[in-house]
Protein backbone atom coordinates (compact mmCIF):
# COMPACT_ATOMS: atom_id res chain seq x y z
CA UNK A 1 0.00 0.00 0.00
CA UNK A 2 1.12 3.82 -0.35
CA UNK A 3 1.19 6.38 2.02
CA UNK A 4 1.50 9.81 0.96
CA UNK A 5 3.39 11.67 2.71
CA UNK A 6 2.64 15.27 2.54
CA UNK A 7 2.08 18.82 4.56
CA UNK A 8 -1.50 19.41 3.76
CA UNK A 9 -1.05 21.96 1.54
CA UNK A 10 -2.58 21.76 -2.46
CA UNK A 11 -0.15 20.43 -4.07
CA UNK A 12 2.03 23.54 -3.93
CA UNK A 13 5.23 21.99 -3.24
CA UNK A 14 6.65 22.59 0.01
CA UNK A 15 8.36 26.09 -0.65
CA UNK A 16 5.53 27.89 -2.22
CA UNK A 17 4.98 31.72 -1.51
CA UNK A 18 2.02 33.77 -1.56
CA UNK A 19 0.95 36.16 -4.61
CA UNK A 20 2.83 39.59 -4.47
CA UNK A 21 0.13 42.45 -4.15
CA UNK A 22 2.60 45.21 -4.68
CA UNK A 23 4.07 47.25 -7.85
CA UNK A 24 7.63 47.48 -8.26
CA UNK A 25 8.04 51.53 -9.86
CA UNK A 26 12.16 50.87 -10.00
CA UNK A 27 11.29 49.93 -13.81
CA UNK A 28 8.76 52.54 -14.28
CA UNK A 29 11.19 55.37 -12.69
CA UNK A 30 13.90 53.88 -14.94
CA UNK A 31 11.84 54.38 -18.20
CA UNK A 32 10.53 57.50 -17.52
CA UNK A 33 14.33 58.92 -16.98
CA UNK A 34 15.56 57.62 -20.36
CA UNK A 35 12.22 58.77 -22.17
CA UNK A 36 13.28 62.56 -20.70
CA UNK A 37 16.89 62.07 -21.62
CA UNK A 38 15.69 61.55 -25.07
CA UNK A 39 13.11 64.36 -25.03
CA UNK A 40 16.15 66.58 -23.99
CA UNK A 41 18.20 65.53 -26.76
CA UNK A 42 15.86 65.38 -29.46
CA UNK A 43 13.92 68.81 -29.33
CA UNK A 44 16.74 71.14 -30.24
CA UNK A 45 17.08 69.01 -33.53
CA UNK A 46 13.25 69.67 -33.83
CA UNK A 47 13.60 73.58 -35.15
CA UNK A 48 13.89 74.94 -38.67
CA UNK A 49 16.48 73.08 -40.64
CA UNK A 50 18.60 75.93 -41.92
CA UNK A 51 21.12 77.77 -39.62
CA UNK A 52 20.82 81.09 -39.22
CA UNK A 53 22.23 83.79 -36.81
CA UNK A 54 19.05 86.00 -35.88
CA UNK A 55 19.59 89.18 -34.41
CA UNK A 56 18.64 89.53 -30.73
CA UNK A 57 15.72 92.10 -29.69
CA UNK A 58 13.27 92.11 -26.86
CA UNK A 59 10.21 91.37 -28.45
CA UNK A 60 7.37 88.53 -27.07
CA UNK A 61 7.08 85.24 -28.58
CA UNK A 62 4.11 85.29 -31.10
CA UNK A 63 1.90 82.13 -29.78
CA UNK A 64 0.17 80.67 -32.96
CA UNK A 65 -1.71 77.21 -33.10
CA UNK A 66 -0.41 76.09 -36.28
CA UNK A 67 3.00 75.46 -38.23
CA UNK A 68 3.85 78.84 -39.75
CA UNK A 69 5.56 79.03 -43.58
CA UNK A 70 9.09 79.93 -42.80
CA UNK A 71 11.87 82.34 -45.47
CA UNK A 72 14.76 81.85 -44.31
CA UNK A 73 18.17 84.27 -45.61
CA UNK A 74 20.99 82.68 -44.74
CA UNK A 75 24.82 84.92 -44.08
CA UNK A 76 25.67 84.03 -47.92
CA UNK A 77 22.18 85.50 -49.03
CA UNK A 78 20.78 81.93 -49.85
CA UNK A 79 16.68 82.06 -49.99
CA UNK A 80 15.16 78.83 -48.16
CA UNK A 81 11.16 78.49 -48.64
CA UNK A 82 11.06 75.75 -45.51
CA UNK A 83 14.27 73.69 -45.93
CA UNK A 84 14.23 73.69 -49.98
CA UNK A 85 16.60 76.06 -51.21
CA UNK A 86 14.91 78.31 -53.58
CA UNK A 87 14.89 81.93 -55.30
CA UNK A 88 13.05 84.98 -55.27
CA UNK A 89 11.78 84.80 -58.64
CA UNK A 90 10.56 81.13 -57.59
CA UNK A 91 9.22 81.59 -53.98
CA UNK A 92 5.70 83.31 -54.44
CA UNK A 93 4.73 80.24 -56.21
CA UNK A 94 5.63 77.88 -53.83
CA UNK A 95 4.59 79.65 -50.78
CA UNK A 96 0.66 79.65 -52.79
CA UNK A 97 1.75 75.83 -53.17
CA UNK A 98 2.36 75.38 -49.54
CA UNK A 99 -0.04 77.31 -48.06
CA UNK A 100 -3.10 75.46 -47.19
CA UNK A 101 -5.16 78.37 -46.14
CA UNK A 102 -4.34 81.00 -48.93
CA UNK A 103 -3.41 84.37 -48.53
CA UNK A 104 -3.94 84.32 -44.72
CA UNK A 105 -1.06 82.11 -44.28
CA UNK A 106 1.28 83.10 -41.42
CA UNK A 107 4.78 83.38 -42.91
CA UNK A 108 7.93 84.00 -40.98
CA UNK A 109 10.65 85.25 -42.63
CA UNK A 110 14.51 84.64 -40.59
CA UNK A 111 17.07 86.47 -41.59
CA UNK A 112 20.51 86.65 -40.61
CA UNK A 113 22.11 89.41 -38.85
CA UNK A 114 25.06 90.06 -41.40
CA UNK A 115 22.87 90.63 -44.38
CA UNK A 116 22.04 94.20 -45.39
CA UNK A 117 18.70 95.18 -44.85
CA UNK A 118 18.15 96.38 -48.43
CA UNK A 119 18.01 92.25 -48.91
CA UNK A 120 15.44 91.33 -46.18
CA UNK A 121 13.18 94.08 -47.15
CA UNK A 122 13.28 92.85 -50.93
CA UNK A 123 12.49 89.53 -49.87
CA UNK A 124 9.35 90.76 -47.33
CA UNK A 125 7.85 93.29 -50.26
CA UNK A 126 7.68 90.48 -52.81
CA UNK A 127 6.03 88.05 -50.43
CA UNK A 128 3.81 91.12 -49.04
CA UNK A 129 3.01 92.33 -53.18
CA UNK A 130 1.83 88.56 -53.75
CA UNK A 131 -1.07 89.28 -51.38
CA UNK A 132 0.22 87.59 -48.12
CA UNK A 133 -0.76 89.72 -45.33
CA UNK A 134 0.46 88.14 -42.21
CA UNK A 135 4.06 88.71 -42.31
CA UNK A 136 6.59 88.92 -39.58
CA UNK A 137 10.28 88.89 -38.82
CA UNK A 138 11.81 86.14 -36.60
CA UNK A 139 14.53 87.32 -33.86
CA UNK A 140 15.74 86.03 -30.56
CA UNK A 141 15.06 87.06 -27.13
CA UNK A 142 17.63 88.76 -25.74
CA UNK A 143 18.98 88.32 -21.83
CA UNK A 144 17.95 90.90 -19.87
CA UNK A 145 20.58 91.91 -17.18
CA UNK A 146 19.58 91.32 -13.65
CA UNK A 147 18.39 94.52 -11.61
CA UNK A 148 21.14 96.76 -10.52
CA UNK A 149 23.67 95.59 -12.85
CA UNK A 150 23.53 97.36 -15.50
CA UNK A 151 25.56 100.24 -16.59
CA UNK A 152 24.88 103.67 -15.56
Amino acid sequence: MGMSVGNGKSGRGRYSRAPMAEINVTPVVDVMLVLLIVFMVAAPLLTVGVPVDLPKTQAAPISGDNEPLTITLNGNGDLFVQETPSEIDSMVPQLLAIAENGYEQRIFVRADGSLPYSQVMQVMGVISSSGFTRVALVTESETKPARGTGER
